[in-house]
């Protein structure tokens, strides 16, 4: 991690929380749902392979979504979502282990572990088919992948730049997530993939996150070589079916 690299203070709230949670005993190990192969089912059947994330809060949007995440989540399913994005980050996002163990029992397609994990140890938090790896949060990219895929998770490691698009791929990742939104002022900007994807190996699957807000945000995204697109506010925000449909045929 660069600790020179400037953040919002909302970050590194969450890192400080991040780095004080108790870490867990024991050790997972996953039989993990292929994502390459629910991307592959949505591309056969016409629909946009969407991640639709099981959102309650976070720092960047206003006020806490009611309902079971559960119902939610099958909702999103039943509207084509390829995947399901779980938060567990339990201070600044209202997520929690339990959530995604309910969630992940309750539905067929792959779910992402959404948290800031920052070492092995914190791997063993839960069981989930895809964890999320930040580059710019963790000191041994490359062993803490290695750790993943030694439980059965198939990293999804978030970068921001062309930087650490770099070592993401030296580091051995083969999902790779483009977030828009900066960490200095939490701003989105949809250009950040459109440059960063431009650089990245042809086999890599590579994920849209932040700022898709509607369906020409979903056609710009597959024109800069989206393979998938994590959406949760836009999803969140409404009726979730009826949202991840609309996602899923633009």
């Amino acid at each position: 991690m660069n600790a020179s690299d400037s953040i919002a203070p909302a970050v590194r709230s969450i890192l400080r929380a991040a780095r004080e949670r108790e870490a867990p005993e024991g050790r997972v190990s996953v039989d993990a749902r292929p994502f390459d192969g629910a991307l592959t089912a949505a591309e056969r059947e016409g629909r946009v392979p969407v991640i639709a994330e099981v959102k309650p809060t976070s720092p960047t949007t206003d006020g806490v979504r009611e309902g079971d995440p559960v119902e939610l989540a099958r909702e999103m399913v039943a509207g084509g979502a390829a995947a399901l994005s779980v938060l567990t980050e339990p201070e600044h996002f209202g997520g929690s282990p339990e959530t995604l163990t309910r969630v992940r029992e309750a539905v067929d397609v792959p779910v992402l572990r959404k948290d800031f994990v920052l070492d092995e140890a914190q791997l063993d938090a839960v069981e989930a088919d895809l964890i999320l790896l930040i580059a710019r949060f963790v000191d041994d990219l490359p062993g803490l992948i290695a750790a993943a895929r030694e439980r059965g998770f198939q990293p999804l490691v978030e970068v921001h730049d062309r930087d650490e698009l770099e070592e993401a791929i030296e580091a051995g990742a083969d999902v790779v997530g483009i977030n828009n939104r900066d960490l200095a002022r939490l701003e989105v900007d949809l250009d950040t993939f459109e440059r960063v994807a431009s650089e990245a190996p042809e086999e890599t699957i590579l994920v849209a996150e932040s700022g898709i807000g509607s369906r020409e945000d979903v056609r710009r995204m597959r024109e800069a070589g989206a393979d998938a697109l994590l959406i949760g506010t836009a999803i969140m925000d409404g009726d979730v079916r009826e949202n991840v449909e609309g996602f899923t045929t633009a």
